[in-house]
Parts: C-alpha cells; sequence; structure tokens
C-alpha cells in the first residue's frame, strides 16, 4: 500500500482531495491496484471495512490517457455499476508550496437548533472547464465566525502553476447525513490570494446566487477572510547537484571473526579468483552509482573489529590502505584494490561496533556546516556480516548525525539475524538516542544483501539509494541553504505558465 485517500463519510459519488505522488520511470512497467473499501462509521481500519471494488492498470495508462475511468471490479472479477476515475498531472520543476489561513465571519446560519458548521472547500478550474479539489478544511462546529486551521498546499496542485487560474471556493454547512447545505461560494486567482503576503487580508463575499436572484436587498451570506498567505521555495535533488554540491561517498567494511577466515572458500572474505564475494558485489554496485556525483573520484576506505599491523592493536576505523593520514582510494577500483591487499595483513577479530565510524564521517560533514552552503554531502555505506554490539552507541551516533548533511546506508552480508538493523532503519517508526532524543530526519536505509542476491546490481543500488535525494534535499531545505550557483536551468524555472 503506497497510500490511501481520506475518508468521506455518506456519499455514494466521492470526489477525494488526497494527492498520491508517484515516480514515473518511462522503463518500467508500474503495475498499480486501486481498492475503494467502505469503512464503517466508529472505525477507521480496513480489517471490518466492506470492498466496495477495485481496478488494475499501469501508470503508463494514465498518463498516456492523464484520465482514466474503468469499473470497480468486485471478488471473482465481476463488475457492478460503479467505476472509478484517476487523473494524473506531472508535478515537474516547480515544488514550491504555500500555506494559506483562511477565516469567515457574519455566515448564514443553516441550522435551526444551533449555528452552521462551515467547512471551506477550494477547487482549482483546468482548462476544460472541469474542476479540481485542491483543499477541504476541517469543519468547525456551531461557529458564525469561523478560524480554520492554516494549511501547506503545492503551487502545481493549486493552480498548476499559472497564477492566474480560476479558483472556486465554496463554503458549506456539515451535515452528519452528508447532505451538506451550500452557505455560498466566490471566486479568486493565486495571484489575487498573495496579496495576503506581507501582514495584509484579502476579503471577498460569499455569495448564494439563488437568493441574489430571488432577495432585492440580499448583500451576501457573510465574508470570507484570507489572513495570509506565504510562499515556501523548494529545492529539488537536481537543483543541488547541478548547483556544484558533491556527494562524498565512505565506504567502511566489517573485519571481525564471524565472517570466517578469508582463505578458506567458506568465508564471506574469500577472494574467488573469478567471482567476486557479496561485500565487493555490494560495494561495486553502489560505489558506482554514487561516484558520478564525485568530481575527484577518490572515496576514504576503512575497516572495522579487526587487529591491524604494526601492533595488532584491535581498531574500529583504521585506513584500509594503512594511510591514516589519506585513507582515499583512486576510484572504486582503488577500494577494491585495497580491500583484496589489505586481508592477508589484518587478523579478523571483533567486537562489531559501528559507532566509531559513523562519529569519522559525522566529524567531516560537521565541519561542511560551517560552510553553510550546499557543496559536501556526505554517505557512509557500512558493509557488515552481523549484529553490531554497540548500539546504544550507535543509536546515539545517527541520532547526532540526523542533523548533519549526511546520510548512513548498511548492506547486510550473509545469513546473519539482522532483525536489529531494521530498527536503525527509521521506516517502522522513530529512532530515538539511549536518551530518548528523535532523529532529526531519518538518514539510515538498511538492506540485507541476501534479498538481491540474483537480482541485478542495478536493483540492490536503487534499494539502497533511492532515500538518497530525499534526504539531500530535506537537509537543505529544512536548513534553508539554497543550492550553490543558482544555473540557467534554475532561473528559466519561474511560476509561468
Amino acid at each position: 500500500q503506497v497510500d490511501r485517500t481520506e475518508v468521506i463519510r455518506t456519499c455514494i459519488n466521492p470526489v477525494f482531495s488526497k494527492l498520491f505522488t508517484v515516480d514515473f520511470y518511462f522503463e518500467e512497467v508500474q503495475r498499480l491496484r486501486f481498492e475503494v473499501h467502505d469503512i464503517s462509521s466508529n472505525h477507521n481500519g480496513l480489517k471490518e471495512a466492506d470492498f466496495l471494488g477495485g481496478m488494475e492498470c499501469t501508470l503508463g495508462q494514465i498518463v498516456s490517457q492523464r484520465k482514466l475511468s474503468k469499473s470497480l471490479l468486485k471478488h471473482g472479477n465481476t463488475a457492478g455499476k460503479s467505476s472509478i476515475t484517476v487523473i494524473a498531472e506531472e508535478l515537474s520543476g516547480n515544488d514550491d508550496y504555500v500555506e494559506l489561513s483562511f477565516s469567515a465571519r457574519k455566515l448564514d446560519d443553516k441550522d435551526f437548533f444551533s449555528k452552521s458548521d462551515p467547512f471551506l472547500e477550494i477547487f482549482r478550474v483546468n482548462d476544460d472547464a472541469t474542476q479540481q479539489l485542491v483543499h477541504r478544511t476541517e469543519v468547525v462546529m456551531n461557529n458564525l465566525n469561523p478560524a480554520w486551521k492554516t494549511f501547506k498546499v503545492s503551487v502545481n496542485s493549486l493552480c498548476s502553476g499559472d497564477q492566474d487560474r480560476r479558483l472556486k471556493c465554496i463554503v458549506w454547512d456539515w451535515d452528519s447525513n452528508g447532505k451538506h447545505d451550500f452557505i455560498g461560494e466566490f471566486s479568486s486567482t493565486f495571484k489575487e490570494m498573495r496579496g495576503a503576503m506581507e501582514g495584509r487580508q484579502v476579503q471577498w463575499e460569499c455569495i448564494n446566487p439563488k437568493y441574489k436572484a430571488k432577495k432585492k436587498n440580499y448583500k451576501n451570506s457573510g465574508i470570507v477572510i484570507l489572513n495570509q498567505c506565504k510562499i515556501h521555495k523548494m529545492h529539488s535533488f537536481l537543483d543541488y547537484i547541478m548547483g556544484g554540491c558533491q556527494i562524498q561517498f565512505t565506504v567502511a567494511i566489517d573485519f571481525t571473526a564471524s565472517n570466517g577466515d578469508p582463505r578458506n572458500s567458506c568465508s564471506l572474505h574469500y577472494i574467488h579468483p573469478y567471482q567476486p564475494n557479496e561485500y565487493l558485489k555490494a560495494l561495486v554496485a553502489v560505489g558506482e552509482i554514487c561516484q558520478d556525483y564525485d568530481s575527484d573520484k577518490m572515496f576514504p576506505a576503512f575497516g572495522f573489529g579487526a587487529r591491524i599491523p604494526p601492533e595488532y592493536k584491535v581498531s574500529h576505523d583504521f585506513a584500509i590502505n594503512f594511510n591514516e593520514d589519506n585513507p582515499e582510494c583512486a576510484g572504486i577500483q582503488g577500494v577494491v584494490e585495497a580491500y583484496q591487499s589489505c586481508l592477508p595483513k589484518l587478523q579478523l577479530y571483533g567486537p562489531t561496533n559501528i559507532a566509531p565510524i559513523i562519529q569519522k564521517v559525522a566529524k567531516s560533514a560537521s565541519e561542511e556546516t560551517n560552510t553553510k552552503e550546499a557543496s559536501q554531502y556526505f554517505i557512509l555505506l557500512i558493509l557488515t556480516d552481523g549484529v553490531i554490539t554497540d548500539m546504544a552507541d550507535t543509536r546515539e551516533a545517527i541520532v547526532h548525525a540526523s542533523h548533519l548533511p549526511m546520510s548512513v546506508i548498511i548492506v547486510g552480508v550473509g545469513n546473519a539475524d539482522f532483525s536489529d538493523m531494521q530498527m536503525l532503519d527509521g521506516d517502522d517508526g522513530i529512532l530515538r538516542s539511549p536518551k530518548g532524543e528523535p532523529v532529526l530526519r531519518d538518514i539510515v536505509q538498511f538492506v540485507p544483501f541476501r534479498n538481491f542476491k540474483h537480482a541485478s546490481p542495478a536493483a540492490l543500488a536503487k534499494s539502497v539509494l533511492a532515500e538518497v535525494p530525499n534526504q539531500v534535499v530535506d537537509y537543505y531545505n529544512g536548513k534553508g541553504i539554497k543550492p550553490k550557483c543558482m544555473s540557467e536551468y534554475e532561473s528559466s524555472r519561474t511560476l509561468a505558465p
């Protein structure tokens, strides 16, 4: 399940306001399934819901037709009378969003025993005169002078990037039976709404056309006020990359004894003459993509969990080229060679501590924050065969790193139990430090290599790097850092239609 819409109560022809954003890959068949469920009034889960029907299609079909209507099929693929319509539009270039805050005063009273329960709907009027619901506010109960909650909406969905596109706004009096009473409507544009930017207000008379035609001295059914309109500029991953942001790629490899003696063919570190081991496969798959974004193609590479020459002390962050002053290797091939030549010189040991290596990269990333510009973003790839032994320190290190321009990718090699690792990957809930401090943003992606054993290296890389562009954008946008040099590409991205 990718996402679900809001629930619309007591209605057999619902128009959902929720937008789904889906990445479109021309080179893939992306199969989609839409399901419609009737949810019982006291329960929002799908367990007790009635299945009303489903529809399957490909994203390509929707995109090529822009508006796809198909019957909803029940179990056994029988078609009833109901259908579903999906409309697609491309969200390209302009990701800016706008924050709007509406209130109203002296709305008509539609209820006998109490006051109206108003909510506001905003529709965008499309080129073909159809209307697309953009936002529906919450209901304010029993109040003729409501102040609705501030909401955010992307400029794209509000007006398709066209400031003069007509927006139709309707105020309703909510009714529990789903038959809401019409209070009034007005028309506007995004250009007009922008008038509420510097502490000014914009107002509209809310008109009921029926009353206007019938009643001589009818003025309006209330006034709707836009108290503020704030525009937030969003930059994309490509804006940052094209602005000269470099991806600094660092590798850390697990040399603990649980990998098995590298001279033994059962070892995860065994160097086979013709077949790269899992460590090498994962390193090359991810590294080959990252290296395109790094201009000097020099990659620091570290090892952990081994005794290293000359004193054979255990180290958790040693350079695999044994040059502590310059741990960088030339290209991914350089990392591969350093890895292969260091193996015979090490004594595999333990424990499996990864906090020191996260802290080491975090130190470089925190020096980068002093520049206050988007010039370097750090990706640490950790390849490990097992359960980590310094979980508390690792959680602490990740929470600290979540404030820095940095992402951590962990690939689990071999067949160990990796359930602890899933916890570091914030997808199942928010990761916290032992003191209870939450991560500022989700920066860890964990993938067991065994899931990709028989897949192409591209599949592993795609899975592992999928979240990185958003992590880069979240970091810089969250800090209000713009791309370094605004290219011509960037300046051409204005709000023109």
